[in-house]
């Protein structure tokens, strides 16, 4: 009667972990992956700018701070266990202003409470590792680094055992007393005894479809990214202090594994839930954005933080204004525009963005419904969470 214990809808990073520790820790357990693509991590999980966070910036005790931490030194394990690139670099977190001093001082503090090492540089130490940055004071964190997370989450594919099946979209869910059975835009349909829901930036519609009410709608935010033409400028990871208000960290330099450095990014509305450029627009999507009142008030609480990011997004100029308020030397010539990414990020109905990863669990069901940044780094741990949970369901059939 059934296909697999387990469906997993999304096949990518988070997705692919939960399959992965689900058939470690229940073996045998018979588990289904379907991915609307013709690959895994072709969205949030393939662009990115890989890097491995060390949980610096998150409240002590959330989710991100403890899955970051731990997620972190799973990552680099797990890249050494199977062979795929990646490197343990340590990062700077660099103010600029001296507003900025009592924050970046906080941040400090905040890595010390989650288990982090840091070291507080001044101008001639930030010198020592960033020759050509310049700023008033630094954090330097040891324990970031860099992978490729794309190769991560295609091994996590093939060490799971599960079955993973590309090109399928889920476009009907029929949850009964006994199970859930998923129908693809393609006709077929897979019976499970428990789904897990780890679409992204698709998830509250499959909560939905489920005919659960997540509570919260996917509002998503493109980041715009560059090439630096002469990446012989950074040595490794540069970061700004970034903004308490907003979950994002702002422009910074990131030295890849290819030894390319990205440069960005900002943070400016999509129009479509894959909007990865302006001209794409979805009306459904961006409708059903504009419907949910939680996007108005962000518009009225943020708006000026907004107006900078969009000006940034139409206008090099301003954009490399804002990198050389880190890097002196660049020019708007030494950037290169690059793939952007997309983040779905979590609003709730009164505007607040949900700030931690947000899991909720209904009737043969896990729906994993906020998991941005970082989610890559923490996925190992949220992996085993989230099929904690389905195992959990499958164990309490019985009752």
């Amino acid at each position: 009667m059934f296909d697999c214990d387990v469906l997993v809808i999304g096949g990518g990073i988070v997705g692919l972990s939960t399959a992965y520790a689900l058939t470690r820790a229940a073996p045998g357990t018979r588990v289904t992956v379907l991915e609307k693509e013709p690959g895994p991590a072709r969205h949030q999980t393939g662009r990115n700018s890989g890097v491995i966070h060390s949980g610096i910036y998150y409240r002590p005790g959330s989710l991100k701070a403890r899955y970051a931490v731990r997620g972190a030194a799973e990552m680099v394990k797990f890249c050494a266990e199977y062979g795929l690139p990646h490197e343990v670099t340590g990062k700077l977190i660099v103010a600029t202003d001296r507003s900025e001093l009592p924050r970046l001082h906080a941040l400090a503090q905040r890595g010390r409470e989650n288990g982090i090492p840091v070291r507080e540089l001044g101008p001639a130490q930030i010198s020592e590792y960033e020759p050509q940055v310049r700023g008033l004071a630094a954090v330097h964190v040891g324990t970031t680094g860099i992978c490729d997370y794309g190769a991560v989450a295609a091994r996590l594919a093939d060490a799971s055992g599960a079955e993973v099946r590309y090109g399928a979209r889920v476009t009907v869910v029929d949850r009964r007393p006994w199970g859930v059975a998923v129908r693809t835009a393609a006709g077929e349909v897979v019976r499970a005894r428990v789904l897990v829901n780890c679409a992204g930036l698709h998830c509250d519609a499959v909560a939905r479809l489920a005919g659960d009410d997540p509570g919260v709608r996917i509002v998503p935010f493109r980041g715009e990214y560059y090439e630096l033409e002469r990446p012989e400028l950074v040595r490794g990871l540069v970061y700004p202090v970034p903004d308490p208000a907003f979950p994002f960290l702002g422009v910074h330099l990131t030295r890849g594994v290819d030894g390319g450095v990205h440069v960005g990014p900002n943070a400016v509305p999509a129009l479509a839930r894959e909007g990865y450029r302006w001209p794409v627009v979805r009306p459904r999507e961006l409708a059903g954005t504009l419907a949910w009142p939680g996007a108005w008030r962000i518009a009225r609480r943020h708006w000026r933080y907004g107006a900078g990011e969009l000006h940034r997004s139409w206008s090099r100029r301003a954009f490399t204004e804002a990198v050389r308020r880190l890097l002196p030397e660049v020019t708007a010539e030494d950037l290169r525009p690059a793939p952007a990414g997309v983040r779905a990020q979590a609003v709730l109905r009164d505007g607040t963005l949900v700030d931690d990863f947000l899991i909720h669990e209904a009737a043969r069901t896990v729906h994993v419904l906020n998991a941005p940044s970082p989610a890559a780094t923490a996925s190992l741990p949220i992996g085993r969470e989230v099929a904690r949970r389905a195992l959990a369901q499958l164990g309490g059939e019985g009752g």
